[in-house]
Order: structure tokens, then C-alpha cells, then sequence
């Protein structure tokens, strides 16, 4: 016999609010490209120089997703070429000290681990069949 389900004494809403928050977050990148937006406003280009490890495909794909969930905004500049400028709404500056946080728990990590994670944590390596 099994031991007995305690009831959760943690008021449950019917939405739970940190799944909300966490879903504004959720994508590859996300995170990365709001924390390179909190110093103001970049364009396409300079995001992909701040994050190199991205793709062209990803930031576009992440940069519509964040914009479509009200945390980034685009505007078109009048240029030649023609170019356009992503910067943090309000909504968006909302998480920076969340993902501020996960920062400095990272920095704590990556100084205990010596700046890698450990083996057993690490995640393999995927490679392409060709």
C-alpha cells in the first residue's frame, strides 16, 4: 500500500500565475534576447552579433514570438537600407530582475563548477546523421 496524497496547502488559482510567466519565457533564446534588449533598443544585426550561437532563423522566430506575447516591440526606421529597431515594452522590462536573478545564480554556478557544468549534468551533444 502506497502512502496517502497530502493536499497541497498552496492556493491554486485556476490559471496558475507561474506557469503564465513562465510561458512568456518559453522558446530557445527568449531569455537571451530580452536580457540584450534591457540596455535599449537593437536592431536585427547587432542582436545577432550579441548572440552569436544564434541563428538568423531562431532570433526572427523568437523576436515575432516576443513581440506577438506584447514583451518586445518593432519599428520600422526610416533608412536606406531599410532597417528595423526591436526594444523592450513595459511587460518585458517586468522580467528583468527574473531573469536577472537566474543570472546571478548562474554566475555562482558556473564559479563553483570552475565556468563548465559538470559532466553528469551536461547535456550530450547531438549530432546530425548525414
Amino acid at each position: 500500500m502506497g502512502l496517502p496524497v497530502r493536499k497541497n496547502k498552496v492556493s491554486v488559482p485556476p490559471t496558475c500565475p507561474l506557469s503564465e510567466s513562465m510561458a512568456l519565457l518559453r522558446g530557445a533564446w527568449a531569455p537571451n534576447v530580452i536580457w540584450y534588449l534591457s540596455a535599449g533598443p537593437r536592431r536585427f544585426g547587432e542582436l545577432r552579433h550579441d548572440i552569436p550561437r544564434i541563428s538568423a532563423r531562431v532570433l526572427s522566430a523568437r523576436l515575432r514570438e516576443l513581440e506577438s506575447r506584447s514583451l518586445v516591440t518593432r519599428r520600422a526606421l526610416d533608412s536606406s537600407p531599410p532597417s528595423v529597431e526591436y526594444a523592450l515594452t513595459e511587460l518585458g522590462r517586468e522580467l528583468l530582475p527574473a531573469i536577472q536573478a537566474l543570472a546571478n545564480v548562474g554566475e555562482k554556478l558556473m564559479a563553483k563548477w570552475g565556468g563548465a557544468m559538470p559532466a553528469a549534468t551536461a547535456r550530450p551533444i547531438r549530432r546530425r546523421r548525414n
